[in-house]
């Protein structure tokens, strides 16, 4: 992007289109809260046919690290947030700020202000004395003869009278008196521009129309403000979206399940798709849909469904939800997903096998990781190791139904489940009980667990040999 005075709106952006922003600081990485606020500004902007811009605000050097970016650029990607164009980093472009900052030096917009820290530490102590909050009105505010031989910063001349009023699309009309506005700093004395002026600048630099944002950041918007007014910009419309709470109403954290998305993905193993719908249900709503997918997200988003209450998180919603979508997803992709959490290498037709097991493991599962669980018992190896608490079912009787079992199966034309129930339901009939008594043995027999997809798909997959041979193990035990 250009360094000039005023590069305008982006490369490809007619006027009067909607451009939006997702602004991370890459200082750990991409949370859960960041995300929903990267969706809404995504589909707010696709809703209007309008851009998404990304722009890494990697100002603070010393807390912003390349692991973090990355980590920000592939939860956006797995979330399948992709931006328009190239993203843009806030620190390549200090020089520009610092250039507005003089600019506005000159206009009679800012000042310079000579405030040593310890003047500073003293007007922060009377204004503890005070219990009031601190507002810096420097004495060099309105001084001629401001260009003293010593350190200084650029402070913006914030107005003193009257009050600013937001018509904020979420929050409605919020309004500040100016007196509460103090001069807030612009540039540093090394040089380099503060958080405050960097968004302002980028923003108008980028072209955005729209600031959608956390309401966190709602006193930020009266502060910022002043500075499009004194280089004479247009103005964003602004949205300040309520946070996200836990389940009990407090401020989101980890026991909350405030995580990096990453966590969601390589941790909880669920579904983009999953994590997508239910963020934009946190705080959104249309009718009384549930289930919406990314191209009816484009269709109904707008900020007019957005609430003014912050939403709650609950992780049980959103387990259940990723239930559904991993009910939905094709075999094949989920197949791949499950073979990268097994612990060990699968071969061509181990693959194949695992695609084929998908349809009855999916209807129990709710993440990856129940999948991968469900599906171990395919490439377990004789001897088969069984759960302390499936052991049980292999004593008493057991073995002598196995054997039967074993002996009917081994008769078996056949070897689908069409062939295999009526010939273990023959066996539970002959032998005088009920099938889960026939069934049960000869699952932890099969599978090394209490539980498993339906049996006779259990023994279809295995295949006569595999199956044949894991019975007639649990027989001699």
């Amino acid at each position: 992007m250009s360094a000039s005075s005023d590069p305008g709106s982006p490369v490809g952006a007619p006027a009067n289109t909607v451009v939006t922003r997702f602004a991370p600081s890459p200082t750990g990485f991409l949370h859960i809260g960041g995300a929903r606020t990267a969706l809404f500004n995504l589909l707010f902007a696709r809703h209007h046919g309008g851009k998404f811009l990304l722009r890494i605000e990697d100002t603070d050097r010393a807390r912003s690290t390349q692991p973090a970016i990355d980590a920000i650029l592939d939860g956006m990607r797995w979330l399948d947030l992709n931006w328009d164009g190239d993203e843009y980093y806030q620190f390549a472009r200090a020089d520009r700020h610092a250039a507005v900052a003089r600019d506005m030096v000159e206009k009679g917009a800012a000042y310079r202000c000579y405030l040593t820290q310890d003047e500073l530490a003293q007007m922060r102590a009377e204004a503890e004395a005070a219990k009031k909050p601190l507002r810096i009105r420097s004495p060099w505010r309105d001084r001629a003869n401001n260009d003293a031989d010593a350190p200084y910063v650029i402070r913006l001349k914030a107005p003193t009278e009257g009050a600013t009023t937001i018509d904020d699309r979420v929050q409605g009309e919020v309004t500040v008196q100016n007196s509460e506005i103090d001069d807030l700093v612009l540039l540093r004395s090394d040089g380099n521009p503060t958080y405050m002026l960097a968004v302002v600048v980028d923003d108008h630099d980028m072209g955005v129309t729209h600031v959608i944002r956390g309401d966190d950041h709602l006193n930020n918007a009266f502060r910022q403000l002043p500075i499009y007014r004194a280089m004479g910009w247009p103005e964003p419309t602004y949205a300040h979206i309520p946070l996200i709470h836990g389940s009990d109403g407090a401020k989101l954290s980890k026991r909350h399940g405030a995580l990096g998305v990453d966590a969601y993905r390589d941790e909880m193993g669920l579904l983009p798709e999953a994590v997508d719908n239910y963020l934009l249900r946190l705080g959104w709503g249309h009718g009384d849909a549930e289930i919406i997918s990314r191209e009816q997200a484009i269709e109904w988003f707008d900020l007019d469904g957005v609430g003014k209450s912050p939403s709650r998180f609950d992780i049980k919603k959103l387990e259940n939800l990723n239930g559904h979508y991993i009910r939905e997803a094709d075999d094949a992709r989920l197949a791949d997903l499950v073979a990268a959490r097994l612990p060990l290498e699968l071969t061509a037709t181990h693959r194949d096998l695992l695609q084929r097991t998908m349809p009855v493991l999916k209807p129990r599962a709710a993440n990856l990781n129940d999948l991968a669980d469900g599906a171990m018992f395919l490439f377990r190896t004789r001897p088969l190791p069984v759960d302390a608490d499936a052991e049980p079912l292999l004593q008493g009787d057991a073995p002598a139904i196995l054997a039967r079992v074993h002996a009917t199966l081994d008769a078996v034309a056949g070897w689908d489940t069409e062939a295999l129930e009526p010939a273990v339901r023959q066996v539970a009939e002959d032998s005088g009980v009920k099938l889960g008594q026939v069934a049960q043995p000869l699952r932890a027999a099969l599978t090394g667990k209490r539980t498993s997809p339906g049996i006779f798909d259990v023994l279809a997959l295995l295949g006569r040999e595999e199956s044949l041979g894991r019975i007639a193990d649990q027989m001699a035990a």
